[in-house]
């Protein structure tokens, strides 16, 4: 199974940034209208909340959704996100910064091409 990222298909910043992760890995995009109901009984209750990216075994939400999913791409090595994950205090930077986005993903949507 292909990781699938789940992701606010309503948001045209989050349907880009699907896209751009799409087309430089191997990730399975579905938009929150578009979800199975197995694939929807795999999310969290509060699923529409953000992002998420899910595995055969595991499901990954938020920052960690766009870690993992950027480590299925060619952009960035997978390996280094091992390494900032080893970093303290890391996973509460990577979701202020995810939470950062996701509350201005209007405005930064308007400043991107």
């Amino acid at each position: 199974m292909e990781p699938t990222l789940v992701y606010d298909d309503d948001c045209g910043f989050c349907t880009r940034a699907a896209a751009f992760v799409a087309r430089h890995g191997t990730v399975e995009l579905v938009g929150f209208a578009e979800l199975s109901p197995s694939l929807r009984e795999r999310l969290p209750p509060e699923y529409r909340e953000c992002a998420h990216l899910v595995t055969e075994d595991a499901v990954y939400s938020c920052g960690e959704s766009i870690e993992r999913a950027l480590a299925e791409t060619e952009l960035v090595p997978a390996p280094l996100f091992g390494v900032f994950r080893s970093v303290p205090g890391y996973p509460s930077l990577r979701e202020w910064g995810y939470r950062r986005i996701a509350n201005n993903r209007g405005t930064i949507g308007r400043l991107l091409p």
